[in-house]
């Protein structure tokens, strides 16, 4: 057995899922990127479970995520699971941990020979297929137990959300944060000035229709691979394509044209050699017909190309996982990105990766496709995107202070506060839970009156609950409150909420010793704070 020391941030995701079992929360999510060891982290909470005497499934969909799942558990806390699938079963086996196939688990006449109360702990790989109907026939079956869903994104292309099973959100780890941090590959993005006309394509089951984006992408192919010889000569490549047959058509167009390509699908009796073939180097390239989206890594891979559009933001990312993984001498991933035309504005683009406000991740697609053909680093992006959206909420804001200072309030908007303190998970807040949802209790609009934010644009508790965890956050680090900022951004200073609450008090007081104006010597546009000013 390999002894593993956890990272820091996976040592926190391990503790926060079982204080959340502790707790009483029975069923709980965790969020961690492709790349970031999800399964090295519930094998430990695994390992922790059947010290206490507990009994564990471990649940999931496909075979090869089963076989992950029991193996890791074995390199990295020595035991041995069981396995229910097929003809195999874990009844009367004396091991404590039980690797799962949703599909064997599911049928009636399975799951009437287990007690109820068999399972103490059930775990969920690629939990963002917990909402379907098989998933969910298993754990009522085993509805007393604690249940953990683990997911790289919690969406799902049907739209349900998974906040209509699971309680609570235990732990999440975002991708820029891994990047910043080292544990990832840094993403460049790509933008390829060749326009693919999906419009007329059609939806089927929450997504783009397969074989009608079949159509509309084969035309395109040779003028595809064509792009690819500026950009993909010295990289190792995987392709996501739509359909086997297009698949393996785009496979030949590549060698014609110089790659080394190969192809994979579900049917492929070779398929482990292919693929221990392009790990050590024999091909640059791997077409698939998303068969490669969960279950397989090879970190060496340094070029994503997406001819699959889809609006489902965890299958995007399940595709872009396949390149995010670091590797001795690579620098980065290169995803490259096609300008598809459609009118629907689900589709999913690089963007959609990284920024969680919707106007940030429509500002940096825009960026992207005005310079066509340059690659783009996806975090400073980001950074530049997200300084053009505030400029513009800025902008917006001026007009809205205007009207609100004609209409007298008293009271600090919720979108002046949140942008004073540049708080952007506050102002592209969007609830994930039943609760969250709910309209704001009186007694949270009450307090966030009584502490100077009007209440009238609050629409649901889950904000509520934020801005009130945030003042009493910036209340403790002694930070300007909402009732200063009001004073002193209608009086033309910027950015208040960045200053601490001495100074604020400080600058009030001077406004007030001279007859309630701004002293001649201090220009609100530009003035800050100074050493002096601060506590």
């Amino acid at each position: 057995m390999k002894r593993v020391e956890l990272r820091p941030y996976q040592e926190e995701a391990r503790r926060a899922v079982e204080d959340c079992w502790i707790n009483g929360t029975k069923r709980t999510l965790l969020v961690l990127p492709t790349g970031c060891g999800k399964t090295i982290v519930f094998a430990k909470i695994t390992e922790d479970m059947v010290r206490k005497g507990k009994r564990v499934l471990i649940l999931a969909h496909r075979g090869e995520l089963l076989q992950q799942a029991a193996d890791k558990i074995r390199k990295t806390t020595g035991l041995v699971c069981s396995v229910e699938k097929a003809e195999q079963t874990c009844l009367g086996s004396w091991y404590n941990v039980t690797v799962g196939s949703v599909q064997s688990l599911q049928r009636e006449s399975r799951l009437e020979k287990f007690r109820k109360d068999y399972f103490t702990n059930i775990i969920i790989d690629e939990a963002h297929h917990a909402i379907s109907d098989g998933y969910q026939r298993v754990l009522k079956h085993f509805e007393e137990a604690n249940v953990l869903g683990v997911t790289a994104t919690p969406d799902r292309g049907d739209m349900r959300n998974l906040g209509e099973y699971f309680d609570s959100l235990a732990y999440e780890y975002t991708l820029p944060k891994a990047i910043k941090e080292g544990y990832l590959s840094p993403i460049k993005a790509l933008t390829i000035p060749l326009k693919l006309d999906i419009s007329k394509v059609g939806v089927q089951a929450g997504d783009y229709a397969a074989g009608e984006i079949d159509t509309a992408l084969d035309p395109y192919l040779e003028q595809i691979a064509a792009e690819m010889q500026k950009y993909c000569a010295a990289r190792k490549t995987v392709v996501f394509l739509p359909l086997i047959k297009t698949s393996q058509k785009f496979t030949g167009i590549l060698n014609r044209i110089g790659f080394h390509a190969a192809e994979v699908n579900g049917t492929s009796d070779d398929r482990e050699e292919i693929l221990k073939d392009f790990d050590e180097g024999k091909y640059n390239v791997l077409c698939n017909s998303m068969l490669l989206t969960e279950g397989w890594d090879c970190p060496s891979v340094d070029c994503v190309i997406i001819l699959r559009p889809t609006k489902v933001r965890s299958l995007y990312s399940q595709m872009v996982g396949r390149g995010t993984r670091l590797y001795p001498q690579k620098k980065e991933l290169l995803l490259i990105d096609f300008l598809w035309l459609t009118e629907k504005h689900e589709l999913c683009h690089p963007a959609h990766l990284i920024c969680e406000d919707k106007e940030v991740a429509d500002k940096l697609t825009e960026n992207l496709e005005k310079d066509p053909g340059t690659g783009m680093d996806l975090q400073e992006a980001e950074q530049k995107a997200s300084e053009d959206v505030v400029a513009q909420r800025e902008e917006a804001l001026a007009k809205q202070l205007e009207e609100m200072k004609r209409r007298k309030k008293k009271l600090v908007d919720p979108l002046q506060f949140e942008l004073s303190i540049q708080a952007e998970d506050l102002s592209g807040y969007v609830p994930s839970f039943g609760w969250e949802a709910a309209p704001a209790s009186q007694k949270q609009l009450d307090a966030l009156e009584k502490l100077g934010i009007c209440p009238d644009e609050i629409e649901n508790a889950g904000k509520a609950k934020k801005l009130l965890d945030r003042l009493d956050t910036r209340k403790s680090a002694g930070l300007t409150t909402p009732k200063q900022i009001r004073f002193l951004e209608g009086r033309g200073f910027q950015h208040v909420g960045t200053w601490d609450f001495t100074s604020a008090k400080k600058m009030i007081d001077r406004i007030a010793a001279n007859g309630w104006h701004v002293p001649h010597n201090v220009n609100p546009k530009t003035w800050k704070p100074t050493k002096e000013d601060m506590p």
